[in-house]
């Protein structure tokens, strides 16, 4: 018995995407699928112009029988699926997809005839070919070549992810660059549609999704964003962004798709729901989506609407603080609502805010359980908040009544009121809210701390190690290296650091071991050597000649890497100069974070970490054989061994563990 039954439609480009797919899945976490095929309105219909077609034409089928519980999912070529969801079923993107781009199969260089399928394509005829007259295109793939083939056509347009998967990219006469002619969002990528309660289907679609951030902006200056805001915006792929933020932001995220979606006072501007229904959109194609939000996204921000979305829905996010007007109007300008002996709070109202709810908030709450007991009823609600914004915070709920003067010695604030009762469901993604202790250098611990925030975890970023230089580099044109080789980021960071002209004096051809360190020498342009899976010493030296002779190698490494990689490029004949150029050492004076989780990203952390005084049992996430043989050899058995290359895959590979274990009792 299989543990999901699948539909999908019976073509045969349907048939091969979708094989692929589950034999991808299959890799990822382990579980078996048993494959059924359905017919569909449109397969049925090969009449009705595709222009005019319903938005369920390819899913109605499929639909229905996920609604039966005849099977437990379909998967669909994602721009098939319809604007709106039938109720009661939900969907995502897989994160696997083809070329989106178009392509022309022409049997002449100018066509009278042409097949197209969508009003954008024949757009784009009737700009290049202005006299070609424009025909409806019905028909599978190999339906359409066939017709093309026949004479109906002198040139049809097709998708080039279909021709790819189909083994029929030769036939392609052109294929269009996307400034050329736009495609829709879904092209070249597969969906998947389940029933909206099946919660091992939300759980397996989490394990590709990235949490949504929730960032507070602060208001009418940049200057005014957090340290985290900034980096989360320099990692987005979408940012939904009110109208009071300041119009520089876009600089930190130039990567990323822009879209306003706040409005003045007054003015006309994106409805609340259109803004959730696009952070739930975009989040389930896989993007990084940020929410920009002006101030402070608590305060009148309808922070609540949004996030109630994603948690009906079972989609991680995390909500970071801004800078409010509130202090933003006062403490810069004198206006101090708080002084000494004088005043000892103030009150926010909002005169457009509709309801009779308050609350009130106390500082310092230490020893004030008497004086609380006079102003409020024994039965409001209050919550009592310690080390806020820390990874030791905790939310500690009760009742005016039951309070008492022993407070947590820890700083704490204390809420009185409705919104006690309140609190985000912060454990939805793969990790649950766990705390996970990021251990490693600095550089590498960035990427890490967003893939930990990705799968919904709170990273602790609190390294164990540094590098420091322990060699200067000389390389000069003179020296004539014809290949540089660096297999981690540490030693690029440190090699470029010491350079003072690294595009006259850098080798024309590089040899690195993975996407990260190739990154940093991106901006060079300098011919890349990289190992397409293997991101090891063992998978660099597959991806190089096996004859080296008459190379002239300059290696650079850290000390701990050791000498076994220069070695084996000598005997294959190659001249090779081995330089550490710095080492690892242990960070002094560390003190143990609160964490749930540790994740260990190198045999020097490893030891580090081993040799604490004090340290909490908890699971252990060695990265690589390597650090988990350090580990071992130290008496300490990790949890999980990540065999991937990257942090993002090490804690998929984890996170498909925990789902395995929850779901299918996976020992």
């Amino acid at each position: 018995m299989p543990d999901f039954r699948v539909g999908a439609r019976d073509s045969v480009l349907s048939r091969i995407q979708t094989a692929g797919a589950l034999e991808r899945l299959r890799e990822a976490t382990g579980r078996t699928f048993g494959l059924r095929f359905f017919s569909s309105p449109g397969d049925r219909d090969r009449r009705t112009d595709l222009r005019q077609s319903p938005g369920d034409f390819f899913t109605a089928d499929l639909d229905a029988a996920l609604l039966r519980g005849d099977i437990d999912f379909a998967v669909h070529s994602a721009k098939d699926l319809p604007d709106t969801m039938p109720e009661g079923l939900d969907w995502f993107w897989l994160p696997w997809g083809e070329d989106p781009r178009d392509a022309v199969v022409a049997r002449c260089e100018h066509p009278k005839r042409v097949g197209v399928s969508s009003a954008r394509r024949e757009a784009w005829v009737r700009r290049t070919w202005p006299d070609a007259e424009c025909v409806t295109l019905r028909g599978n793939i190999p339906d359409r070549l066939a017709q093309l083939d026949a004479g109906a056509f002198d040139a049809i347009l097709v998708a080039q992810a279909a021709l790819v998967r189909l083994g029929l990219a030769d036939r392609a006469t052109r294929v269009l660059s996307l400034g050329e002619l736009r495609v829709p969002p879904g092209q070249g990528r597969l969906a998947v549609t389940f029933r909206a309660d099946d919660g091992r289907l939300r759980a397996l679609r989490n394990l590709w999704l990235r949490a949504v951030r929730f960032i507070g902006a602060g208001t009418g200056d940049a200057e005014l964003l957090t340290r985290a805001g900034e980096r989360e915006l320099r990692t987005a792929e979408v940012v939904l962004a009110d109208a009071l933020t300041d119009p520089l932001l876009r600089t930190l995220a130039p990567q990323a798709e822009w879209l306003e979606t706040g409005k003045r006072s007054g003015a006309p501007g994106v409805g609340q729901e259109a803004i959730t229904a696009l952070i739930g959109g975009y989040a389930r194609r896989g993007c990084r989506v940020v929410r920009l939000k002006g101030g402070d996204p608590g305060l009148f921000g309808r922070l609540d609407e949004e996030t109630a979305a994603l948690t009906r829905d079972g989609i991680p996010f995390r909500v970071w603080p801004g800078v409010s007007a509130l202090t933003a109007a006062t403490t810069p300008t004198g206006l101090l609502l708080t002084l000494r002996g004088r005043s000892a709070g103030f009150s926010v109202l909002s005169p457009r805010a509709t309801g009779d709810e308050s609350n009130a908030v106390c500082f310092m709450a230490l020893g004030v359980a008497d004086r609380l007991r006079e102003r409020f009823a024994p039965d409001t609600p209050c919550a009592l908040v310690a080390s806020a914004g820390s990874p030791a915070c905790t939310v500690r709920r009760a009742t005016v009544g039951a309070l008492t003067s022993e407070v947590p010695a820890d700083p704490t604030l204390l809420v009185v009121g409705p919104a006690a009762l309140r609190g985000f469901d912060l454990t939805l993604g793969p990790l649950r809210g766990c705390r996970v202790w990021i251990t490693g250098t600095p550089e590498p611990a960035e990427r890490l701390r967003t893939a930990v925030l990705d799968f919904g975890g709170l990273p602790v970023v609190r390294p164990l190690v540094r590098t420091v230089p322990t060699a200067s580099v000389k390389i000069r044109p003179s020296k004539a290296y014809s290949l540089l080789v660096v297999t981690s980021p540490s030693a690029a960071r440190h090699l470029l650091a010491q350079m003072t002209s690294p595009v006259q004096y850098l080798p024309k051809r590089l040899a690195v071991t993975g996407p990260g360190t190739a990154g940093i020498f991106e901006p060079f342009r300098i011919d890349t050597v990289l190992p397409e899976s293997d991101f090891s010493a063992a998978g660099l030296l597959k991806a190089l000649p096996e004859d080296l002779s008459g190379q002239k190698i300059l290696r650079i490494r850290g000390e701990e890497a050791g000498p076994s990689l220069a070695e084996a490029l000598r005997a294959r004949g190659a001249k090779v100069k081995d330089l550490p150029i710095y080492r690892t050492e242990a960070v002094p004076d560390v003190v143990v974070p609160p964490h749930d989780l540790v994740f260990l990203a190198s045999a020097s952390a490893a030891r580090v970490w081993a040799a604490l005084p004090e340290r909490p049992r908890v699971p252990v996430i060695a990265f690589g054989g390597p650090t988990a043989e350090a580990l071992r050899a130290l008496g300490t058995e990790p949890d999980f061994v990540a065999r991937t290359q990257t942090a993002e895959a090490a804690l998929r590979e984890y996170a498909c563990d925990l789902y395995a274990r929850e779901f299918f009792h996976a020992p």
